[in-house]
């Protein structure tokens, strides 16, 4: 089983890594796509003037030292999931089991190395669409990497513009019969911590598992996803 992740727009500035390079990344084969990415944003932020979307770190992002992704986005999820608190087991289940989908960086392991920057969801550069650059470039690959995997997806909606498996399984959160949307994000990052506590490899193992505050009330199955409906407690 593989976890599909959101980012956040929140990030620490701890960098204790080098630079990017082809070894930061799974998928190595598709490094220089990736680069021409990276390299478009690069290029563009260096001409811009101050832009909230963008920050206000001019310096090359090549150039900027790294940290592991899911340390590098400290965002609501990622304070539920809480990786630090982790034991050594359960923060490999994280490392090897979640796939981070970066407004930057594209499709990243939990623990592919990437530097701190500011891109947020949306954003443009210039005429380059980046997310449909990726959907095109990664798709295939991916489907590959996926294909004797079940999935997990716990992404907003709006990162299928990036990638969207041939079949997933995804998570809906209500509480008094209305759908839970703000705290959802922390929903998801506690459901992928204890995922890792009690080592889950499938969904039929997280259907059994027993959530605190959360009672799975309804299974919605169709061609293309099946959605758990968990009822907040």
């Amino acid at each position: 089983m593989k976890i599909l992740f959101a980012p956040s727009e929140s990030k620490s500035d701890i960098s204790p890594f080098d630079s990017i390079s082809k070894n930061s990344f799974f998928l190595p084969q598709l490094y220089s796509k990736r680069f021409q990415a990276i390299e478009k944003y690069n290029n563009f932020n260096k001409n811009i003037e101050i832009n909230v979307n963008f920050g206000k770190d001019r310096s090359d992002i090549f150039n900027r030292k790294t940290n592991k992704a899911i340390l590098r986005y400290n965002g609501v999820a990622f304070k539920h999931l809480d990786y630090n608190s982790l034991d050594k087991e359960s923060q490999n289940y994280i490392d090897d089991k979640l796939i981070l989908f970066s407004n930057l960086f594209g499709a990243i392991k939990a623990n592919d190395l990437i530097p701190n920057y500011t891109f947020k969801q949306g954003s443009k550069i210039s005429d380059f669409k980046i997310e449909k650059f990726y959907k095109d470039n990664f798709s295939q690959e991916l489907d590959e990497y996926l294909k004797d995997e079940e999935v997990l997806d716990l992404r907003a909606k709006f990162y299928e513009k990036q990638y969207k498996s041939k079949y997933f399984t995804t998570l809906k959160f209500i509480k008094n019969n209305k759908i839970v949307s703000h705290w959802a994000k922390a929903y998801r990052g506690e459901v992928a911590r204890q995922l890792a506590i009690h080592k889950i490899n499938s969904i039929n193992e997280l259907m059994n598992l027993e959530l605190e505050n959360l009672k799975l009330k309804e299974i919605i199955e169709t061609k293309s996803y099946k959605e758990l409906v968990f009822e907040i407690q």
